[in-house]
């Protein structure tokens, strides 16, 4: 009988917050989105912070990730043949 008591105690708290999410869980499947996209911007500005720490101002830190994160598209020049 134990047993089965902890069971339902180690269940009951995940039951809990899925019955009070159930609203966004369902939107979340319906829209098909997920948080990938959040994710995968977030480790790029940590990564862009490691590469920053020799930087002397935050204001050059702030450049380089609108830098890579903004979605501009800057094209070096290529060399004329």
């Amino acid at each position: 009988m134990r047993r089965l008591r902890v069971r339902r105690e180690n269940t009951a708290e995940p039951a809990r917050k899925i019955r009070r999410r159930r609203p966004d869980i369902i939107r979340t499947i319906r829209l098909g989105s997920s948080n990938s996209r959040l994710e995968a911007s977030d480790n790029r500005i940590k990564v862009t912070i490691r590469m920053a720490y020799g930087f002397h101002h935050v204001d050059n830190l702030i450049a380089l990730v609108m830098l890579r994160c903004g979605g501009l598209d800057i094209r070096l020049p290529q060399p004329r043949t």
